[in-house]
């Protein structure tokens, strides 16, 4: 059986990523499509607006055949780790045979030879990257910028830094190096992004909109105001989760747990934390104290600079949120790449894939998280616990049972 991979947040699942599942099908003439998916915190350093099994369960009507959750050490992370161990995770399972990601360019070809470059990091590019922060660059900027300086032969510096400065350009360049740091065998392929840009604001006039732009809706009106741009699937899905309590969740649900334990931290304890980085702590405590409403909008509001991005800080907060130390989530740790596959949900040719992966993974195959100990599966129970807690009320089963879901619920099935 014939398997593409593609790596997924699903924040929620709408037509264009309907889009995306069809064309990885068709341009790699799979049978089958394994996702690699976040789990309730996102690569921004966002809650899911819907958890994992929703959303898992969205993958699978619209197309997909196993779902796998991104371990969250990795979920909450730069585009650089990210893609590491998402692409790990694929390369792992030992049947998926091609990557489809989505770009803004379609052009593989310019992508490969930049990433052919960078997967054994040249000299000088970190120290490029530095330079270039010192002078006002937000990371991805000075990634983007550094990277582009170092393109390879047929690849103009300029277009190079064009291409990446788009958002899926940039992450599928990160797909690229993991491959190739892998050594994997698995052919990387691109599907050309169409309708809405990534951060759209608002829907235009076709049937795909952004996540961004279906997010706002959401959050704005409910699931019904986002009916023309999410297959009916993801629409019956929303709706049964707006109703029994469990979304939307978005940050300011989360607001007095994390402002509690960021208010009771000491400088040298915030230090510890992920993504807290040169000074970060003594800002993060000033912005406390100078609050005029206790929300997270407002503490990023405060925190921001053209340095340190929203997208930064956020990851830091939820690194926050969720204890998740600069130890946890170094370097060294994470090039060990995740350390078991998490089943969420498969549909009968993924159960086929599941029967198939026993022979071939070279890592253990989780479907029952009570079975199975690791110190990264102990952060992603953690962080569903904390997740829960955001529920608007407990479902029928209690609060308990919903913190700890993944010892008690099964994969979804389809």
């Amino acid at each position: 059986m014939k398997a593409v991979g593609v790596i997924v947040e699903y924040n929620p699942l709408h037509n264009g990523h309907v889009h995306h599942l069809n064309e990885s099908r068709r341009l790699s003439g799979a049978d089958a499509v394994v996702a690699v998916m976040s789990g309730p915190f996102l690569q921004r350093g966002e809650p899911a607006i819907v958890g994992k099994r929703a959303r898992a369960e969205m993958a699978l009507h619209a197309g997909a055949d196993l779902v796998l959750e991104l371990p969250v050490a990795y979920a909450v992370q730069p585009a650089e780790w990210f893609a590491f161990g998402a692409v790990s995770l694929l390369h792992r399972t030992g049947v998926v045979d091609s990557l489809c990601f989505g770009s803004e360019s379609g052009d593989i070809d310019s992508l490969q030879r930049i990433a052919h470059v960078l997967a054994v990091e040249p000299a000088g590019l970190r120290e490029d990257i530095a330079r270039r922060l010192r002078e006002g660059a937000s990371y991805p900027a000075a990634y983007a910028g550094a990277a582009a300086a170092l393109a390879p032969g047929g690849v103009d510096a300029d277009d190079a830094a064009a291409l990446l400065e788009q958002p899926n350009n940039s992450l599928g360049l990160h797909y690229l190096i993991a491959l190739q740091r892998l050594d994997s065998a698995i052919q990387p392929l691109t599907a050309a992004r169409t309708g809405a840009a990534y951060h759209q604001a608002t829907p235009g006039p076709g049937a795909i909109a952004s996540a961004t732009a279906v997010r706002r809706l959401l959050l704005a009106d409910g699931p019904n105001a986002a009916a023309p741009y999410v297959p009916a699937a993801s629409l019956a899905i929303l709706q049964r989760e707006w109703q029994e309590g469990r979304a939307p969740i978005h940050w300011e649900r989360f607001a007095q747990p994390l402002l509690h334990i960021a208010a009771t931290r000491r400088a040298c304890e915030l230090e510890r934390i992920a993504e807290v980085t040169e000074g970060l702590e003594h800002r993060l405590l000033r912005a406390l104290a100078q609050l005029k409403e206790p929300s997270v909008e407002a503490l990023l509001n405060a925190l921001k600079t053209k340095r340190y991005t929203r997208t930064k800080l956020q990851r830091m907060l939820t690194h926050l949120l969720l204890n998740h130390t600069k130890h946890e989530c170094s370097p060294e740790q994470l090039a060990a790449g995740p350390g078991y596959l998490r089943v969420l949900g498969f549909t009968s040719t993924g159960q086929h894939l599941l029967k198939q992966m026993k022979k071939t993974a070279s890592l253990p195959v989780v479907v029952k998280p009570s079975t199975f100990t690791h110190h990264q599966l102990e952060l992603d129970i953690q962080a569903q616990a904390a997740y829960a807690l955001a529920y608007g009320q407990a479902d029928s089963h209690g609060i308990s049972r919903a913190m700890y879901s993944d010892y008690y619920e099964s994969p979804v099935r389809i």
